[in-house]
């Protein structure tokens, strides 16, 4: 497999692929001439996001939209070097910045797990959302969040706290969230398809913290699909695949063998 993460580090270096065709950069400036559209987006301008547009995008066409959430270490830079390796044509895509700095790293940030910080790791999420649907066409029944480590467990969080924001939800390599009733909601969450995502020899996301998880989830009745991958703790090409494959068996079962 190609692993393409350490988990003391951003997820791929800033050399890595370039998408210039598509990738558009931070939510810091208008490209309509709509005063109200152009309003909300100069209140946008310090806003951490970055989003990423299909190859041979569109307009006519309602995509799906793919919100990703950052490891640790990362940061919303990333999603250009991550979107081909899911797919460079079916999704549109998003990333937003996590709450917290790392210590350490001068780009680096994470998810912290605190009340506050989950509103606004929320608030993030919203804001990277409806940035994406007023630069794209986006399906409003078809957006996906899907995050690595402690991206992934935010994920998941914010799925099962806003689950009418969201059609499904994945986590690579990130265990459920604790703390703060994330079943809150386990009624209207009950039917969010959900993708956990680990690695067999992890001591972030061990063996005995996925069966826990299954248990649980089971348990609530959610409907979840399990991925396990050798190694310790690496996000590998191979997991995005897997990933893309998923959402797009939820998008179009006919065509989730097809997917690009």
């Amino acid at each position: 497999m190609n692993r393409l993460q350490s988990i003391k580090a951003p997820l791929f270096p800033q050399s890595g692929f370039s998408a210039t065709h598509a990738f558009l950069g931070h939510g810091n400036g208008s490209l309509t001439a709509k005063s109200n559209v152009a309003a909300r987006q100069r209140q946008r301008a310090s806003s951490h996001y970055s989003l990423f547009m299909p190859l041979h995008y569109e307009a006519g066409y309602a995509y799906p939209l793919l919100v990703w959430l950052h490891g640790e270490g990362g940061s919303e830079r990333e999603l250009r070097q991550l979107m081909p390796h899911v797919s460079v044509r079916n999704y549109v895509g998003v990333a937003a910045r996590g709450t917290a700095s790392v210590a350490g790293l001068e780009r680096g940030f994470g998810w912290d797990q605190s009340l506050l910080a989950v509103d606004e790791a929320a608030e993030r999420a919203r804001e990277s959302i409806e940035a994406a649907q007023e630069r794209f066409s986006v399906h409003s029944e078809r957006v996906f969040i899907a995050g690595n480590g402690s991206g992934g467990t935010m994920a998941l969080r914010l799925a099962l706290q806003f689950p009418e924001w969201f059609a499904g939800a994945a986590s690579l390599g990130g265990p459920m969230p604790s703390g703060n009733n994330p079943l809150g909601r386990v009624k209207d969450a009950r039917g969010l398809p959900l993708l956990l995502a680990s690695c067999r020899d992890s001591e972030d996301y061990p063996q005995s913290r996925v069966a826990a998880d299954l248990r649980l989830l089971h348990a609530a009745g959610f409907s979840l699909a399990l991925r396990q991958y050798p190694g310790e703790h690496e996000l590998t090409t191979v997991m995005l695949a897997d990933m893309d494959r998923w959402i797009m068996g939820l998008v179009c079962p006919a065509m989730a063998g097809a997917a690009v």
